[in-house]
Formats: structure tokens, sequence, C-alpha cells
């Protein structure tokens, strides 16, 4: 068994698998978006905030500006946040139909999703994980901080290399658990700052300590 998986393994034992597939790729995209720069708690709150008031595209197409910041407030960056779902959701009105990418085959879906303005790699990925049930591993920055530490990936790799080098090494099946499992690792143990490596349950596999 490889290092890799070793890794998301020990750590699905640790934090079970991920959240259930299938959700809408508009819903993927929104909380995506929105999970920015901050934690889960305030992502959770502003995606029920957001969607207590507005349920579709054509509805925050239509919403005026200021009251998408003020319902996306507690995901910090909302003037930002608001503006790109806002864009978003006009692109998605116009016919920009994002079940129908997520029907395509992997590849041609994200190059599709990401010549929209406004979605990155980590979003496209995410989009086809949870909403288009493709079997890739969204890399956000606690995988590629961890990554790097416990040496999947080469050190002077950016997000797409990481990204190849762990699918490379980590059976599809098992990418959606390692997705999580990675994220939830890296805010409680292999943090930017100051990591726990004393309690760490990857030490014996870490290149870092």
């Amino acid at each position: 068994m490889s290092k890799a998986q070793k890794v998301v393994d020990r750590l699905v034992k640790i934090y079970g698998h991920p959240a259930q597939r299938g959700d809408t790729p508009f819903r993927v995209l929104v909380r995506t978006i929105l999970s920015q720069n901050t934690n889960y708690r305030n992502t959770r709150i502003a995606c029920e905030n957001l969607f207590s008031k507005f349920q579709t595209p054509e509805q925050i197409a239509n919403a005026d500006i200021s009251e998408l910041v003020a319902l996306l407030r507690p995901a910090g960056l909302h003037n930002i946040k608001a503006r790109r779902i806002k864009d978003i959701s006009k692109l998605i009105v116009e016919g920009r139909d994002l079940s129908g990418v997520i029907q395509k085959n992997v590849d041609e879906a994200r190059n599709d999703l990401l010549t929209i303005k406004g979605i990155g790699p980590k979003t496209a990925d995410c989009i086809l994980l949870f909403a288009g049930g493709h079997d890739v591993l969204p890399v956000d920055t606690h995988v590629f901080r961890v990554a790097k530490r416990l040496g999947l990936a080469p050190v002077d790799a950016d997000h797409e290399k990481v990204k190849i080098a762990l699918e490379g090494q980590i059976p599809p099946e098992k990418r959606g658990s390692a997705h999580i499992a990675l994220i939830s690792f890296g805010r409680e143990f292999c943090r930017a700052r100051n990591p726990r490596c004393d309690v760490c349950p990857l030490l014996d596999l870490c290149d870092f300590r």
C-alpha cells in the first residue's frame, strides 16, 4: 500500500467519509465560494442566510447587491463574494447550464467550468465531485499544505501539480474521502502556523518533522 493510501485510510478512520454527493451544481458553487478564507461554521451560516431568502440563480441574479452583501457577511469578504455569486447567477440565467456541463467527461467538464469568471480549479473540482459525482480531488489551501508536508507532492509544486500528484496515488473511489479528511486534518493538526506535531496521528508518515 502506498504512503498516500495509508494517510487517507488513517484519516478516514478519524474523520469519517465525505458529505453525501448529489447536491445541485449551483448550490455547490455557492457553498464553495462562501467557504473561501473562512471556516465551516461561517460558511454554513452564510449559506443558510442566502438560501432562506433566495433559492434559485434567477432570484439571486435579480437581487439587490446590498441585500446579498448583508446576507453573506458572516462568511467574510462579503462584498467580493456577493458580486461573484450574483455575476455567475446572471450567466446561468443567460443560458450557462451547469447541470449539462457536469454530465460531460471530467476533463471537458472541468475545462468548461474554468472558462467561467469566478470559478477556479478548486471550485470547479468541488462541483465535479459533489454535484457531478466525478472522482476528483479538489485542492484547497489545507490539502495543498498537508500534501507537501507529508511528502505526497513535491515541495515546489503548484496547486495543479499537487492535484495531479495526489490523484496519481489515491484510488478514484477514495478521493472524495481524502479531500474531506485532509482538510479536517489540516485544520486540526497540520495548521499553517503552530502545527500540532506533538500529537499528530500521522507523525510516523510525515516528512515535515
